[in-house]
């Protein structure tokens, strides 16, 4: 015989269902209340910055439910958009450039005023930039891609304020390209094997897979970016560096391609908690075997030259308790 409720017992299950509902209320309230949210700014989700990301939120929520830390990546328009929207508190953390770091902090460049609040938290790994050539295009220099179809980079993104930089030191015109294009990093491999540009610019670390898709399948070729301009840029700012791929990295691309370029930084505002950038440098040191596993461009990183190569703006006093707790800083 199938069961049958009256509507007394009804009504006591249903008293009793609400006084569960509020009693469990009343205990998840406070855990709901002390948990926090954080986000970080990477740049493409095929590139390396948001696999930075990635790799620091899995570390920071391994521990969440002890730290009431939880960690999100948000795909942006790379280290520039970070930046700014650090600064208009939108974002909380988010990845730049070195170069871009030391413009957006000092307020030059493309920003029109110095980010005085902008904090580094750690470097990570170096970025080259990266001048790659469609196979049948005859070019082997940045020289060589004037009245040709060049992808400069995509406005907001580290790699067009260093684009723009190459250029005024090269005495060259954005004018000197038949098409300057501003695609996204996620695009411009497909649109070089698509005979829509000749090449692209890019900084990266490496590799890549916006390096490997279009060396793979359309044979495209890495260029050299050399010579006495590059050597004046890189001798004028401390934020860049020479730098080589390694031949035979990407497919038809045996030699070695030299070049110059930056380092990934970590960057935060002074609003951000002490507490919560303590958690999150905390969470890739202490795990930082691991770290170095999740990307390869994180093989040879050493935490002692992250907290302090390519930091322009100040550490966060959350970082800088970390560091002098373990004796890596006075």
């Amino acid at each position: 015989m199938p069961k049958k409720f009256t509507l007394n017992a009804l009504r006591t299950a249903s008293a009793a269902s609400v006084a569960i509902a509020m009693t469990a209320a009343l205990v998840s309230a406070p855990a709901l209340a002390q948990q926090k949210f954080v986000t970080i700014g990477t740049g493409g989700v095929t590139g390396v910055y948001y696999a930075v990301g990635g790799a620091i939120c899995r570390l920071v929520n391994k521990d969440r439910a002890k730290t009431n830390l939880r960690c999100s990546v948000e795909s942006t328009g790379g280290s520039a958009y970070n930046v700014n929207t650090i600064k208009a508190g939108e974002l909380d953390f988010g990845m730049s450039q070195s170069d871009v770091q030391f413009q957006g902090y000092k307020g030059v460049g493309s920003f029109k005023e110095p980010f005085a609040d902008m904090r580094s938290v750690f470097s990570v790994h170096p970025e080259p930039f990266t001048l790659v050539a469609r196979k049948d295009s005859g070019i082997h220099s940045l020289a060589d891609f004037k009245g040709k179809r060049l992808n400069v980079g995509n406005p907001g993104s580290g790699t067009r304020a260093a684009m723009d930089e190459l250029l005024v030191a090269l005495n060259m015109k954005i004018s000197d390209f038949s098409l300057a294009s501003e695609l996204k990093a996620d695009e411009h491999g497909a649109a070089l094997c698509d005979n829509k540009i000749d090449g692209f610019f890019y900084g990266v670390g490496h590799p890549s897979a916006n390096i490997q898709d279009p060396t793979t399948a359309c044979g495209a070729q890495l260029v050299p970016i050399t010579g006495p301009a590059i050597d004046a840029l890189v001798k004028k700012n401390s934020y860049f560096a020479y730098a080589t791929i390694p031949g035979g990295m990407y497919a038809n691309n045996p030699q070695p391609t030299k070049t110059y370029g930056v380092l990934a930084t970590m960057i935060t505002s002074s609003k951000v908690p002490a507490d919560t950038v303590y958690v999150i440098t905390k969470a890739v040191f202490e795990n930082f075997d691991e770290f170095k596993k999740l990307h390869p461009a994180f093989a040879n990183l050493d935490p002692k030259q992250m907290i302090s190569d390519g930091l322009t703006a100040p550490l966060h006093e959350g970082a800088l308790r970390y560091y002098r707790e373990k004796g890596w800083m006075k």
